[in-house]
């Protein structure tokens, strides 16, 4: 582990398929929770086929929910615990397209594939998150 004198430099390279990785996401999140705000029919019926309350305040509820954990997860100073209200949304994701049985590559691990990139995207981006999470192999013994 790192001490506290010690900072972890991100490459230039690193940085931008973080950014990018993360603006995928961000896109993604904002057009998820734009359609559910509106809402639009296809969400209402979505919401039936999954055994989900087919009110629009519900499907408000969760564009709301959706849009607040992106904005947190966007902002700098916020952005891990942006990434783990993201990572229990898409948990919940998961939890309902396990109910219904739906498919396992196309529709139950889209919430995992998506927190991969949440979570790449995040560390590839944010040395405080790589310092707390080292894949390095290397040994800090002198």
């Amino acid at each position: 582990m790192q001490s506290a004198g010690q900072t972890i430099v991100v490459s230039s390279k690193a940085l931008w398929t973080g950014r990018i990785l993360s603006g995928l996401v961000i896109l993604f999140m904002v057009f998820d929770s734009g359609i559910k705000l509106v809402p639009l029919d296809i969400v209402i019926q979505t919401c039936a086929e999954l055994g989900l309350p087919t009110t629009t305040g519900f499907a408000r509820g969760l564009g709301i929910l959706g849009l607040v954990c992106t904005i947190l997860y966007a902002l700098p100073h916020t952005s891990v615990f942006g990434a783990i209200l993201l990572t229990g949304y898409m948990g919940g994701a998961i939890a309902t397209q396990v109910r219904v049985g739906n498919p396992l590559f196309s529709h139950l691990l889209f919430g995992v594939y998506l927190g991969l990139f949440i979570w790449g995207g995040l560390f590839l981006r944010d040395p405080r998150v790589r310092a707390l999470i080292p894949f390095s192999a290397r040994s800090d013994r002198a």
